[in-house]
């Protein structure tokens, strides 16, 4: 069937002509629900690990879509789950890939993490990388009150999970923090377990649930929305966890978009819980609609 005449108005442009296969119209019709979903939308937070570099290789356009950004001063705040590398390290690597990210508006779970650990007066154990421990600088770690958790990589052995365990155990009030709670992430060679795993381990054998610091936290989005002065609503999340980023910042009352890069697989576009309000190639396709240059 010949569809001969589509009138579709998206913002002040008037489509007009004649489409033929219907695959080109529908392709419109998804280009202005896509604008629509971003309608509002004054600010953004970006995730590091599959949105900005997958390991330390960097996902292509991302750096040029960062730049467009920074160059119309659209407010965004980067915030990442890594607790693998102290923030400097953080911002080091992404300086070496070609971003020009400031200190002040990166959000990352140890920093928010000693700030709480401090102000409820908590003594951890600590399950970290042990290049981490340098940034619980001031907190006091004698006769622990709490535990600790990020991603230790290889230093989630057993000795490692039973002593926190053991630690668990012996507390009368036990308080267990995760910072992040994701199933995997995409390393420079394939997939990786990330910290949630091993979080839900000792839960199983404690009973014990965790404080989530970091992503899906409301309370961390809060605080990055919060940061740039903008209402929930106003500020859309770009990730590829389709279940942390997206459904983390939606539960939060912002918007989610989930990117086709990093970790993200094609099941993902049709989560059972979570329906994404954005579905990207990529940041820069992101980007690009957000600013009504895309063409797809």
């Amino acid at each position: 069937m010949l569809v001969r005449v589509l009138s579709i108005s998206i913002g002040s442009t008037l489509l007009r002509g004649t489409c033929n296969p219907i695959s080109s119209c529908l392709s419109i019709i998804r280009l202005k629900s896509m604008a629509s979903n971003l309608a509002g939308v004054k600010g953004l937070l970006i995730d590091i690990s599959g949105v900005l570099k997958d390991g330390d290789v960097v996902i292509d356009g991302s750096v040029a879509a960062i730049e467009k950004l920074q160059s119309a001063k659209f407010p965004f705040r980067v915030v990442t789950n890594e607790t693998l590398k102290p923030r400097k390290t953080i911002l080091s690597t992404l300086s070496m890939l070609g971003y020009n990210i400031e200190e002040k508006i990166l959000f990352s779970p140890v920093p928010a993490a000693v700030e709480i650990l401090k102000r409820e007066n908590l003594r951890p154990h600590l399950l970290v990388h042990p290049r981490m421990v340098p940034e619980f600088e001031g907190v006091d770690f004698n006769n622990p009150n709490c535990v600790v958790m990020a991603d230790a990589y290889e230093h989630f052995t057993f000795e490692n999970m039973n002593e926190c365990f053991r630690k668990l155990m012996a507390m009368e009030n036990p308080v267990f923090f995760s910072l992040g709670i994701g199933k995997y992430y995409m390393d420079d060679d394939g997939m990786a377990l990330d910290v949630g795993g091993f979080a839900k381990c000792l839960e199983y054998a404690t009973g014990v649930s965790p404080r989530i610091v970091g992503k899906p936290s409301r309370e961390y989005f809060h605080t990055a929305v919060n940061d740039m002065n903008l209402n929930c609503d106003q500020v859309m999340m770009i990730g590829d966890d389709v279940e942390h980023d997206v459904g983390g910042a939606q539960a939060a009352g912002l918007k989610g978009a989930l990117v086709r890069t990093g970790k993200f697989t094609k099941k993902d576009e049709n989560h059972p819980k979570v329906k994404p309000d954005l579905i990207v190639n990529n940041l820069a396709h992101a980007v690009d609609l957000l600013f009504g240059t895309s063409s797809s």
